[in-house]
């Protein structure tokens, strides 16, 4: 018999918190800024990850993150593949960053049945939060916000 998933809040709380941290880190200016770029180099191939505010409400702000790949030479069809997107939902006044979609999809559940007609695995949601933070942590480490810019006073 197969164990029945039961979501972990807690967790799932903690990495929506330390989201919102990594995000007010990235994005000092957050108040004035509608888009920012972070140029990161993935396995040796330079990406952008954009992270654009879409709404701004008195205590919410939705976010697109996404990552294009700075290749010319890079097939179209690959760097589609490696051009992610998440919708991400700042919450203000309980401090946390929750995503929200991906790609263009509807919103995520909080869980899935499995299997299901999406595919989508029974922790969707929080994979996709451990994997924004996977990727704002690498861009406080190892991006730049312009060719020149090192992002020292992330770091520091």
């Amino acid at each position: 018999m197969t164990k029945k998933y039961v979501p972990d809040l807690a967790k799932q709380m903690a990495i929506c918190e330390t989201n919102f941290a990594r995000l007010m880190k990235l994005l000092p200016n957050f108040d004035d800024c509608v888009q920012c770029d972070i140029f990161v180099d993935v396995a040796g191939v330079q990406s952008k990850v954009m992270i654009e505010v879409c709404e701004r409400f008195k205590f919410t702000t939705t976010l697109r993150v996404s990552q294009c790949v700075v290749d010319e030479q890079m097939d179209a069809q690959l760097q589609q593949l490696l051009t992610p997107q998440l919708q991400v939902r700042l919450y203000h006044d309980a401090r946390m960053a929750e995503v929200i979609s991906m790609t263009n999809q509807a919103s995520l559940k909080g869980k899935y049945n499995y299997p299901n007609k999406e595919m989508h695995q029974v922790d969707e949601k929080l994979q996709l939060n451990e994997y924004l933070a996977q990727w704002l942590t690498h861009c406080i480490n190892h991006g730049y916000k312009s060719q020149d810019t090192l992002l020292q006073s992330l770091r520091a």
